[in-house]
């Protein structure tokens, strides 16, 4: 397997996986993506199921990465996906809330959130990378609340490896603050961006997009931009399917809360490799320049004027990074079609796909879309405890609201869990006039010190910030 940039770059020299799993960006600005999706046949996807959680990462995740042992990948996700860390063997158990109606457990892990599942296996896949070549990594990233604290927690106390994270200041919620800024280890920097996570990203890109600055400081990336998350998340969607189905002849229906388009990619990427998923349920909230997208084929991210601050705030996300990956694939992955659209995007502010070819294979992609409200998220965290006797979090009452407004007899319809209740404490109370449950790691950790520094969205401070502290370490 090796991997080329959605704008072109590496097509004469395809990557392997750990050269890509370090870069970050493309030197093109580009994204990295597999020259092609590993296609499973009938008889190997019989073949998985059944398998428990490590096995089954190690048979998908192995046809992505070819350039480290066998021995040692299988290592590396034994010692990732443990009970300990995940709390069950499952790693991402389904419960089944009625007949047809499923939902999928990915917050179990050590932050609480979805992005552990990727995360802590990128902090192990790093670590490996960086003995076996001799080299460090300064890991610059973004987070409007749930990657900050996964990639943290990942690589605190890693051999070779230091922290930047990028978020926006005053618009996660105390939780999700406090689960970053009361880290007190060395190698973690976190910096509060006066703006939004869009600002934020734009100032990851922008530091990542300078070859001379990422190269002399080893500026690597863990945000979903990272092609080795979207490969770990993969896995729960076959996961999912088997404890959904009986057979392999079922289809499914997913409904996935999105922000930065890669928890979806994942399932996207799983359909393509022959998983038989009927449909993907892309649920926003206010900020719905997705659902715009999948309705009328335009792409019109807003400004950080326009992007609210809502009770789902890891999705107040305009400009979604992994979307690049899914329109290198729309456009028959061809990297010229990506330049075009994304130039038009930096002219004009948008693109418009109604009535090309292009917006034909978006309409063949199984992709439905809707958006929800703060109202919603509250009946519907409302109405799933009524009902089921559980307590969601609010982006999972996003992907509830709109995969049951999409909802039909053909398929079962799985819906991803993003988070535990206890991180949007204000928004169960006001919903059920309680307080979530919360771990007892995780008492008094509001009150905890907190340690981070105000930026400016200046792309100038940051790198200044980096350069003073890479040197300082």
């Amino acid at each position: 397997m090796r991997y080329v940039s959605t704008r072109g770059a590496w097509a004469d020299t395809p990557q392997s996986f750990q050269s890509i799993l370090l870069e970050g960006l493309a030197p093109d600005g580009g994204l990295a993506v597999p020259q092609s999706y590993p296609r499973l046949a009938a008889a190997e996807l019989e073949s998985l199921r059944g398998l428990g959680y490590r096995d089954l990462a190690l048979a998908i995740l192995s046809r992505y990465i070819d350039d480290i042992p066998p021995a040692d990948l299988r290592r590396i996700v034994d010692a990732t996906y443990t009970a300990e860390v995940f709390g069950s063997e499952a790693i991402t158990p389904l419960t089944t809330l009625e007949p047809g109606l499923h939902l999928l457990h990915l917050a179990n892990g050590p932050t609480l959130a979805f992005k552990d599942i990727a995360l802590q296996l990128l902090g192990n896949l790093f670590e490996y990378a960086l003995a076996t070549s001799h080299r460090t990594l300064n890991i610059l990233g973004a987070t409007s609340g749930d990657t900050g604290s996964s990639a943290e927690y990942a690589m605190r106390g890693k051999h070779g490896v230091t922290v930047f994270m990028l978020s926006p200041k005053g618009r996660m919620s105390p939780f999700q603050a406090a689960q970053m800024f009361s880290l007190t280890d060395a190698n973690i920097h976190n910096l509060a961006i006066e703006g939004t996570f869009d600002d934020c990203q734009d100032l990851v890109k922008v530091v990542t997009g300078n070859n001379e600055f990422k190269t002399r400081h080893s500026i690597g990336a863990v945000n979903s931009i990272n092609w080795g998350r979207v490969a770990a998340q993969v896995v729960y969607y076959f996961a999912g399917y088997f404890a959904a189905t009986r057979d392999n002849v079922e289809e499914v229906d997913f409904a996935v809360p999105s922000g930065n388009f890669g928890n979806i990619l994942a399932g996207h990427v799983a359909r393509e490799m022959g998983l038989p998923v009927r449909r993907l349920i892309l649920a926003t909230n206010e900020n719905d320049v997705l659902d715009e997208f999948f309705r009328t084929g335009r792409y019109r991210p807003r400004t950080s004027a326009e992007t609210h601050a809502t009770s789902s705030p890891s999705m107040d996300i305009s400009k979604a990074s992994n979307f690049e990956r899914f329109m290198f694939d729309m456009g028959g992955r061809d990297s010229t079609i990506v330049r075009a659209l994304w130039n038009e995007l930096a002219v004009t502010g948008g693109f418009d796909l109604a009535g090309t070819p292009h917006w034909a294979r978006v309409r063949k992609s199984g992709f439905e879309s809707g958006r929800s409200t703060h109202a919603d998220r509250i009946a519907t965290i409302r109405d799933v405890h009524a009902r089921y006797g559980i307590v969601i979090d609010p982006h999972t009452a996003d992907g509830l609201k709109v995969g049951l407004e999409c909802r039909d007899a053909a398929a079962p319809l799985v819906c991803i869990e993003t988070a535990l209740p206890v991180k949007f404490a204000a928004t169960i109370r006001e919903a059920l006039r309680r307080e979530p449950e919360r771990p007892a790691a995780y008492e008094g950790l509001e009150e905890r010190p907190q340690r981070f520094t105000v930026l400016p969205a200046d792309a100038g401070r940051v790198m200044m910030y980096i350069e003073e502290h890479v040197a300082a370490a």
